[in-house]
């Protein structure tokens, strides 16, 4: 079987998504049996039983360990692995909806899960068409991204690639402006037209763009910075800089 690798999710949204978009995914659900009923509760009880997977009621400490201690809410569950996305999904994408005003979020080495997980839910609500990361030193899918995604890391594709430079030129010659963010950049990211097509670029923490990657793109722009702190967290600079061209699309 080509996806035989398993991955262990939890909390209540993430445990929801994946009952709505993959059912046939779940191996295993688990509720602890003193977890009191709630309306998100009852509907994962209703929601397997309409797909017939069985609910194993175990002790709240024997979710504690499954999850290592994470918040899991009362509700677990052991799913497949969904398939990794690599180039050629970017490749199909923008081949099958030409026309498509396109916006992309590309993250330059991310390896927080936290932050993966905030930047897919921004992502999502902004309507961003795929999520770029390289494959390796940085962070990908897993049981806390999806938790902190709550449910955008089924939505959103996620696509992971072997080198970045690349994928950014092919972005280029498909008509795609790359726009990244550097807290030195001179132009504001209010100033940047950000209504056609284009792929937001996000350094990682801490040491933000590569150089290599810095050099690719078509613009650099900044956040106005007005307090005493000097840099914003990944996840909340791409949310702001994400809504900031929902905005500009929307006028």
């Amino acid at each position: 079987m080509a996806r035989d690798k398993t991955r262990l999710d939890f909390g209540l949204h993430a445990v929801q998504h994946a009952l709505d978009h993959a059912p046939e995914d779940i191996l295993e659900l688990w509720l602890a049996d003193t977890r009191k009923s709630s309306r998100e509760l009852q509907s994962i009880i209703e929601t397997a039983g309409r797909h017939g997977i069985s609910i194993q009621k175990v002790s709240a400490r024997s979710l504690d360990e499954l999850t290592a201690a994470g918040n899991h809410q009362g509700v677990a569950i052991r799913r497949r692995q969904p398939a990794a996305l690599h180039e050629e999904a970017l490749e199909t994408l923008l081949a099958r909806q030409p026309g498509v005003s396109w916006l992309f979020l590309v993250l330059d080495g991310v390896q927080d899960p936290h932050n993966l997980g905030a930047c897919l839910r921004s992502a999502d609500a902004a309507g961003v068409h795929a999520v770029i990361a390289p494959r390796d030193n940085a962070v990908g899918l897993n049981a806390t991204v999806s938790k902190v995604a709550s449910g955008a890391a089924e939505t959103v594709p996620f696509i992971t690639v072997t080198n970045l430079a690349r994928t950014l030129r092919s972005l280029q010659e498909a008509g795609i402006w790359l726009v990244g963010t550097d807290d030195a950049a001179e132009s504001l990211i209010y100033d940047i037209d950000l209504t056609g097509n284009v792929a937001i670029v996000m350094g990682a923490e801490g040491r933000g763009l590569r150089q290599n990657t810095r050099r690719h793109c078509d613009h650099l722009a900044r956040l106005p910075m007005l307090g005493t702190v000097d840099s914003l967290n990944v996840s909340v600079a791409a949310g702001i800089v994400l809504f900031e061209s929902v905005r500009q699309r929307r006028v």
